[in-house]
């Protein structure tokens, strides 16, 4: 089962005007087994980056630029949530292991970090396989 966490200062960044979800870029990067997200601490890509998976093999560093943002109110629930589209990778070759794929806006002055999606467990993708992430969304409550 994915866990999505919101950063804090992802939190401030958009109460403070500093992200535009609609006109940002928005990418989605892949972490290695040893990360792990701390949602007070990990504030800006510098601060993460070096957890990422190395490129190669199907993998690009900075991750994958997610596309089709919506938002929705949900009154329900009390939250906003936000989504994008699907986000896939393709091994030619083996990668990972991966625990986490982090979020994180790609225009902002500080490449603020959204949040994070963890896996649960890490995997290990073989050539000719691949991981792909459903139903991107980050809930806002």
């Amino acid at each position: 089962m994915a866990i999505s966490t919101l950063s804090n200062h992802f939190k401030f960044q958009l109460a403070s005007g500093n992200i535009d979800l609609d006109a940002d870029t928005i990418k989605m990067a892949l972490m290695s087994g040893e990360f792990t997200f701390d949602k007070d601490e990990h504030a800006t890509w510098a601060d993460i980056s070096s957890y990422e998976l190395p490129n190669g093999v199907g993998y690009a560093t900075g991750g994958l630029t997610l596309t089709g943002v919506a938002l929705e109110e949900d009154d329900v629930n009390d939250r906003v949530n936000i989504t994008w589209d699907n986000a896939r990778w393709n091994a030619s070759g083996e990668f990972g292991p991966v625990i986490a794929a982090a979020i994180y806006d790609d225009t902002s002055a500080d490449d603020t970090v959204l949040g994070c999606i963890e896996f649960g467990e890490e995997s290990l993708l073989s050539s000719g396989t691949y991981l792909e992430v459903q139903t991107v969304v980050l809930r806002l409550t």
